[in-house]
């Protein structure tokens, strides 16, 4: 057997440390490989990650040209060519697309080529999508190492991996052990070895100096020499993943297939330090419709393309596994909220300048004027809430908000959102737009309005809609559907560290539940109505609204937590009627079918159950990322306070700790019940995630007497 020994050197843009640590690290690893393989021509070195050439060529071009020298003469093979090795889990699937694709610009232009191996040794789990995607770029093999084995039985250690029943397909191999080492052992390099299928006579070893760079050592080329017959049966020789794959190509069609998604590795990851999940997935859609305002011609160069890019990089290189995964220092989540932030600016200025200087096109207007832009690739249909400026004014009853064709808007004033005396109003309508689209709707001063029909109605502590949607405080119902049931909140035990390692699931139990006061009734409709209610759970506090809308299918529940609990983990716990029979899960870019088994899952935006009977009812649920299910309850989970970087065996014990989470955290479900299509909930979420744009407009107004 030929033992395939390549030398890498794991580089974690943010981990133990900022991202400015590691600049020097990336630096010291790329000078140090081109002198070992300057020094010894028979050497490789691998390496990925576009973020990491980009700096080099930045900050040492004498550098960058070695490392190109070296490309060109095969001793340096790029792999990977991402920006970074993202989590595969819980980044926007189209934002995963413009991971792919930043990455792949870079090395074209830079190198000519794109390599034809993806490859995240470290990433933490991988979503059934990824083949797909894979494919798309032009990807067929891939190197990967979690779940490792103790995670996931696979039938070998080189398979054939499809996301889907009759789906595109990636060779795909499990590296042993370990993506490096320092002192290198035989029983190291013989794991590799181990579960390869039949009749195939090569193998990966990985080895070098990592997590934090370093790469090959002198000590350990000379062992390698000096091991090359050390294995009965087997050669070590050094080499890369290309030719791997190359001496196996022949054979792959003979390894074994695997359908479905690779998980699990690190449970924790998929909820640990929620603010920096929500900063991530709040920068993609806001990039997202920036795209779509600049595909709209706004008639102005609102940024420069360079800052949208940058924009795009920073939000890409924050997919990275680590940090989207919540395992940093908390020193450095500092620096990447600020890289985010900068990506959000950026976007927002693109959308809120490219709005106003799509009104230049306008004509003047007698009426004063809500526009509302759909920066979005889906259609908009759902309620929206503007508070337009009125000068002080408050909404008459005989005002009307008028559409295009002169025809009444139903509208319904809320409480503004400041805590003022100012009178003017929060309004709340329903609209239908377009993707790209754009809506003008007048407001008429001197008109007779009517009241919005009553679509909605308070009974006591209960609320009711026309479409058959219920709730009476923690009671969910769908008469029309036969269909009731109880959410509730549940504290649980959580002793794991920041990753959860070595659990494939949260405790049952023992549980503590949310102590609630009376609910009170805070809008009556006619388009809505909803109920508030305070309450406390452990140390934290509690504040959920309860909303029913005229003529939808859903309940909707606003909830705000003040987290202050240390080693718990906090579930929304839906029990299921008469059982769940299985249910199909929002993942990265698509969706899956799932057992209930009681695993924790990564989540994207919604959940749909099928219950005993042919019943089925959907959570929405876009600000949250995990979730487990057995036959009788669904849980999500919501937040986590663990210790940050903490990491076993260490007890987790400091005087310096910090825990995750504490602090408020807002969000957002919908209960959807009868008929649920997923293409339903994927359109609700992303109108939760891409609000309509608004914007006032005078022009053309008499000018004001006083």
């Amino acid at each position: 057997m030929l033992i395939h020994m390549v030398f890498n050197a794991h580089l974690d843009p943010v981990w133990l440390w900022p991202w400015q640590a590691s600049l020097d690290e990336l630096l010291a690893t790329c000078r140090s490989a081109c002198d070992r393989l300057d020094a010894h021509s028979d050497v490789v070195f691998t390496r990925g990650e576009a973020w990491v050439y980009e700096h080099v060529e930045k900050l040492d071009p004498k550098l960058f040209r070695r490392i190109q020298k070296h490309v060109k003469k095969g001793q340096w093979e790029i792999v990977g060519g991402w920006w970074v090795q993202p989590d595969c889990n819980l980044p926007s699937g189209f934002a995963f697309e413009k991971q792919i694709a930043l990455g792949k610009r870079y090395f074209k232009s830079r190198f000519g080529f794109f390599p034809r191996i993806a490859y995240n040794v470290d990433t933490f789990g991988h979503a059934a999508t990824l083949p797909a995607y894979l494919r798309a770029a032009g990807q067929d093999r891939y190197v990967m190492m979690r779940p490792q084995e103790h995670e996931m039985r696979l039938p070998a250690r080189l398979f054939r991996w499809r996301g889907y029943e009759g789906g595109p397909e990636v060779l795909t191999f499990r590296i042993a052990r370990g993506y490096g080492t320092g002192p290198i052992s035989l029983d190291f390099v013989k794991a590799s070895t181990s579960d390869l299928p039949a009749g195939i006579e090569h193998s990966l070893c990985f080895v070098g100096l990592g997590d934090h760079g370093g790469g090959p050592t002198e000590k350990q080329i000379a062992w390698i020499r000096e091991n090359r017959d050390a294995l009965p049966g087997c050669k070590l020789v050094f080499s890369s993943p290309s030719r791997f794959f190359d001496a196996v190509a022949q054979q792959a069609g003979r390894v074994p297939l695997v359908t479905g998604e690779l998980q699990h590795h690190a449970i924790g990851c998929y909820t640990m330090y929620r603010p920096v999940k929500v900063g991530v997935r709040r920068a993609e859609h806001l990039l997202k419709q920036a795209e779509v305002m600049q595909a709209a011609k706004p008639r102005i160069a609102v940024q420069p393309q360079e800052n949208i890019e940058k924009a795009w990089q920073y939000v890409c290189l924050h997919q990275f596994h680590d940090t989207l995964g919540g395992t940093c220092i908390p020193s450095a989540y500092p620096q990447v909220h600020a890289q985010l932030g900068f990506a959000c600016a950026v976007a927002d200025d693109v959308l809120q300048l490219g709005l106003r200087a799509k009104l230049r096109a306008l004509p003047g207007d007698p009426m004063q004027r809500v526009v509302a832009f759909n920066a979005s690739d889906a259609p908009y249909e759902g309620y929206a809430q503007f508070e337009p400026w009125l000068a002080g004014a408050s909404w008459q009853p005989h005002w009307r908000l008028l559409d295009e064709r002169n025809r009444a808007v139903p509208v319904q004033v809320l409480q503004r959102e400041a805590v003022v005396a100012w009178p003017s109003p929060n309004l709340l309508f329903k609209l239908a737009v377009p993707p790209g689209g754009m809506r003008v709707l007048r407001i008429q001063r001197d008109g007779k309005g009517r009241p919005a029909p009553a679509g909605v109605r308070v009974e006591g502590d209960r609320i009711v809609n026309d479409s058959g949607a219920a709730c009476a405080s923690w009671r969910v119902e769908f008469p029309a559907a036969k269909l009731a049931f109880a959410p509730l909140l549940e504290l649980i035990e959580d002793p794991s560290d920041t990753w959860t390692h070595g659990q494939d699931r949260y405790l049952e139990g023992p549980a503590l539940g949310a102590q609630w006061n009376p609910p009170a009734a805070l809008d009556r409709g006619p388009l809505m109505a909803s109920l508030l209610q305070t309450g406390r759970i452990g140390e934290s506090r509690l504040e959920a609204e309860w909303r029913v809308y005229a003529g939808e299918p859903f309940v909707e529940l606003r909830l705000r937590v003040h987290w202050l609990e240390t080693r718990r983990l906090l579930k929304l716990t839906v029990p299921l009627p008469n059982g769940g029979e299985g249910r199909t899960d929002g993942i990265l870019g698509g969706q899956l079918a799932r057992v209930n088994d009681g695993k924790e899952r990564p989540l994207r935006d919604w959940t749909r159950l099928e219950l005993a009977g042919g019943q089925r009812f959907a959570i929405l649920a876009p600000d949250v990322f995990a979730l487990d299910a057995l036959p009788q309850r669904v849980r999500l989970t919501l937040l986590r306070g663990a210790p940050m970087a903490h990491h076993e065996p260490h007890l987790g014990i400091a005087p310096r700790m910090l825990v995750g989470d504490h602090g408020a955290h807002e969000f957002r479900f919908r209960f959807v019940g009868g008929k649920v299509e997923t293409e339903t909930l994927d359109r609700q979420a992303l109108a939760l995630q891409r609000p309509l744009l608004f914007a006032d407009l005078t022009r053309g107004m008499p000018p004001r007497e006083y």
